[in-house]
């Protein structure tokens, strides 16, 4: 595990925001009412930013809630058997546990169905539910924009980045999601505000536009910086995916890959980029291994389960650079 901090409750990354069970199915390429056979994982997108956090070695604690049934009970015990704290894991009393099924037809287009009965119990997390303290403290705090979507989430959200007081890697994930969302002015209100309280952005072309008006990578990245976040990293689709900061410009060029499943190739960009981080990796150097976890992880079938350990990721970050200039890859 990482030894970036001198306090051993305090982990290296505290995470925010969704948790939900996927149902995946075993057969690709057919609809859901022609698929014969689902497997069952966590998912979320939090949660899986924490678990490939995890995986690569960093000690993380998730918070979140689920709901109050037996697949809220999987949560919390498969959670922490992918190696994340979940200990800020709560139930909400009365609500079912949210459940995404998803249809795969590689390589891009993965439908998802996601049943929420009338809404999401983690959307019930509360100020309460914060461990204030190692926000305040963790080298990463991690949050969500789906997270300001309902109250009383967004109150719980702002309670920890004032705790927190804009401290480095105070990391929101643009997430722009629609179906949770009343309209697309909220989304932009709300993802717009809370800006002013964090030093890293995540976000796809679509998400940068709801949040600052801008789709242009460079002007999208300098619409964030101009707001007084330190890092922007705009994901640039097959262009692959940049890094701003004010005095430094990387870019990380797509890896060719067959897809299997797109679906968790952001959340491991997430946790890559937690651990670059933490390791005080070159901007290059970071920017450079979050892209390649999330090819890796496109060519596995499911998300939390997919997520590599860091020797498995080195070797492919390693053929993909070898690749990239054009000499023999081993992977």
């Amino acid at each position: 595990m990482s030894t970036t901090n001198t306090a051993a409750s305090v982990p290296d990354v505290v995470a925010v925001g969704r948790v939900c069970i996927d149902i995946y199915p075993e057969q690709f390429g057919v609809g859901l009412a022609d698929i014969r056979s689902f497997s069952k994982s966590i998912g979320g997108s939090a949660t899986n930013v924490a678990v490939a956090a995890a995986q690569l070695g960093n000690s993380v604690r998730l918070v979140t809630r689920t709901g109050d049934d037996p697949f809220g009970d999987y949560a919390r015990t498969e959670i922490a058997r992918l190696g994340v704290d979940n200990t800020g894991i709560t139930s909400v009393p009365g609500m079912k546990s949210v459940l995404t099924f998803c249809e795969v037809f590689p390589p891009d287009d993965f439908p998802l169905y996601i049943y929420r009965e009338p809404t999401a119990p983690d959307m019930y997390l509360d100020e309460g539910d914060l461990p204030l303290d190692a926000i305040e403290r963790a080298p990463i705090f991690w949050a969500t924009a789906t997270g300001l979507s309902r109250e009383p989430s967004r109150s719980a959200h702002y309670a920890a980045w004032r705790t927190r007081g804009r401290r480095p890697n105070t990391v929101l994930d643009l997430d722009y999601r629609p179906m949770f969302w009343d309209n697309e002015e909220h989304a932009h209100t709300a993802v717009s505000e809370a800006l002013d309280h964090v030093t890293i952005t995540v976000g796809n072309l679509e998400e940068c536009r709801v949040a600052v008006g801008e789709s242009d990578p460079d002007r999208a990245a300098d619409a964030l910086l101009e707001r007084g976040v330190e890092l922007a990293i705009v994901k640039m689709g097959p262009h692959g995916v940049m890094a701003r900061t004010r005095t430094e410009r990387a870019v990380s060029r797509p890896i060719p890959v067959d897809v299997v499943n797109g679906l968790g190739a952001g959340d491991a960009f997430g946790g890559a980029l937690c651990h670059g981080l933490l390791h005080g990796l070159t901007l290059q150097d970071t920017l450079d291994l979050a892209n390649a976890a999330g090819a890796l992880v496109a060519t596995r079938p499911q998300c939390s389960l997919a997520m590599p350990n860091l020797a498995d990721l080195t070797a492919f970050a390693a053929g993909a650079a070898e690749q990239a200039s054009g000499t023999t890859s081993s992977v």
